[in-house]
């Protein structure tokens, strides 16, 4: 997969600004302004970009061969997500046990 595009960044950016601004409790945004967040998305995108290769090396087989880029890409927003919130999690797979 390749680099995110302008406005797929934004996109993030914009839900992500939107989604933070009722949750500052959790997540405060008091030290950083709009931008340092833009350029948070930014450096994470390049970042999974540079280490993609990394990602998949670590992936154990039958899974990094008979998998799919979408399929890994899923795999490691999951751990993610669930890293972060078990209700972010469910939102996008709806319920984990």
């Amino acid at each position: 997969m390749a680099v995110l595009d302008e406005t797929s960044r934004a996109r993030i950016h914009r839900g992500l600004m939107r989604w933070l601004s009722s949750r500052s409790a959790d997540y405060p945004c008091d030290g950083f302004a709009k931008a340092d967040l833009r350029d948070a998305i930014d450096a994470a995108d390049d970042w999974i970009e540079t280490n993609q290769a990394s990602y998949v090396a670590a992936l154990p087989e039958p899974f990094k061969a008979q998998s799919g880029a979408g399929l890994k890409t899923l795999v490691f927003c999951a751990v993610a997500l669930l890293r972060v919130n078990v209700a972010l999690l469910r939102v996008v797979f709806g319920e984990v046990d």
